[in-house]
């Protein structure tokens, strides 16, 4: 017994310079450093399952074939055709600048949408992916972190196992971590019918590969390479309010039409590739109308420049009357939190909209600890209580909007696989804008005053969080 407890005192310090080479952002480091040297045993235990945040793997873009843009590679700050570059160049030059900043910062091409329709929730999210899959002719692409095995993720399979066996081509790739509570039974059935299934990460091992942190959290579905869905909504009962638990749930998608679904296209083609290995063949674009640019963003652990909070950042520092976000979680690094101060400090309308409460309670906890200074900042901070917020929105200025699966916090920022649609027009600003301000008007704004006479109980659980913020 007393060489097994030396092995694992040895185990505990072997950690640390792993830790060390693997260069995380300080407070990172310092966190996990704590754990490890602190909790004894158990904190080498929780590192080796979640202190990794880098993944190398095989990617499409050196490949021939089904590339969106094959002539724009060498050159990602153009646009992904003519149509989209006369939309850009119509643009008042600093707006051009923006976008151009942010292809290069996602190394990306910016694209465009026909049309884009903002649906609200679940009741009008469902419907329509149902009638799209019901319509679809040629390949249905779903890319979800959560489905669930109750009857509305039973629903959707039956519909998606239909159309199989009517002769369409379905992908469907989930996180194994999100879907864990999926049934076998349920996925066979999809599969007899000719659905194809993929784990992008696993819990087991026998499904593939096997990560608890690094998680495949995009909402993308795509259908016949002409329309695609993106937002914060999964597959599941409480999705649509029916879960007790979690009440009435607050939650955004977009449905696009235009050259952004082929980028959307290659995203998803990207993630098959490495989930099976197979290469999806390229479909022909169809020609589309730009009506205004569209600038998809990815982020994940296999993108060294963290280009998703690079963006979000630059968005805030290019506003100069507004900026109202919306996010599920709130746990921000340094250097967001700083972004959000600056913005509210030369008089930017910055308010935030935060989950009262949550799936993960902690993470409202963490979240609160960084409250007193934001609103020392100028920042208005508004908790959600009329049901579960789930929704990722920015709406910036008069233009700018954002929409996607990626929150405010450590994870989505470094860990999580996230997808955001950022676009420039001012009718879908204004549509996301009064979402917001229902939503405000549903929500308890947090008076500095009153925050700063919490009970002590609650200052000290958020004071014992926020060194751990970087882990959760």
């Amino acid at each position: 017994m007393k060489i097994v407890l030396f092995l694992c005192y040895l185990g505990t310090w072997a950690a640390v310079p792993h830790l060390l080479f693997l260069k995380k952002r300080p407070a990172a480091t310092l966190a996990w450093l704590w754990a490890i040297l602190f909790i004894p045993f158990l904190g080498p235990i929780v590192y080796c399952l979640f202190g990794t945040d880098r993944l190398k793997r095989r990617r499409l873009k050196h490949r021939a074939r089904f590339s969106a843009w094959p002539s724009h590679r060498r050159n990602p700050a153009s646009a992904t055709d003519e149509a989209t570059a006369t939309a850009i160049q119509n643009l008042p030059g600093r707006e051009r600048q923006f976008l151009q900043l942010l292809s290069r910062i996602n190394q990306l091409p910016i694209s465009s949408a026909e049309e884009l329709r903002i649906l609200r929730d679940a009741k009008e999210f469902y419907p329509l992916l149902e009638q799209r899959i019901r319509e679809a002719k040629l390949h249905i692409h779903l890319e979800v972190y959560s489905w669930r095995g109750d009857e509305t993720g039973g629903r959707f399979l039956r519909l998606l196992a239909d159309a199989a066996r009517r002769g369409v081509t379905v992908r469907l790739l989930l996180d194994g971590v999100g879907s864990f509570g999926l049934r076998r039974r349920q996925l066979n059935n999809f599969r007899a019918a000719g659905g194809r299934l993929a784990w992008f990460q696993g819990l087991d091992p026998r499904r593939g590969r096997f990560a608890l942190n690094l998680r495949n959290h995009r909402k993308l579905q795509i259908i016949d390479g002409a329309v695609a869905f993106v937002g914060g909504m999964n597959i599941g009962r409480e999705y649509e309010g029916l879960d007790p638990l979690f009440g009435h749930w607050r939650d955004v998608q977009v449905e696009a039409l235009g050259s952004v679904v082929q980028a959307l296209q290659e995203v998803f083609a990207d993630d098959w590739f490495f989930a099976t290995g197979e290469k999806i063949p390229e479909q022909p674009a169809p020609v589309h109308r730009a009506a205004f640019p569209v600038h998809v963003i990815v982020g994940g652990a296999d993108r060294a420049n963290e280009p998703l909070s690079k963006s979000i950042v630059s968005l805030l520092h290019e506003a100069t009357t507004r900026v109202w976000i919306a996010t599920g979680y709130f746990v921000p690094d340094d250097v967001m939190l700083e972004a959000l101060e600056l913005a509210a400090s030369r008089g930017v309308d910055v308010r935030l909209l935060v989950a009262e409460k949550s799936d993960h309670w902690w993470l409202v906890v963490a979240g609160r600890s960084y409250y007193d200074e934001l609103l020392a900042a100028g920042v208005r901070i508004f908790e959600y209580s009329a049901g579960t917020n789930h929704a990722k929105i920015t709406v910036a200025d008069k233009h700018w909007a954002m929409v996607g699966s990626a929150n405010l916090d450590y994870r989505s920022m470094r860990l999580n696989f996230e997808l955001n649609l950022l676009f420039r027009s001012p009718e879908h600003n204004t549509a996301l804008a009064h979402i917001l301000e229902h939503d405000f008007a549903a929500s308890q704004e947090i008076s500095p005053a009153v925050f700063a006479r919490r009970p002590f109980r609650q200052k000290f659980a958020e004071a014992a969080l926020r060194p751990l913020s970087p882990m959760l």
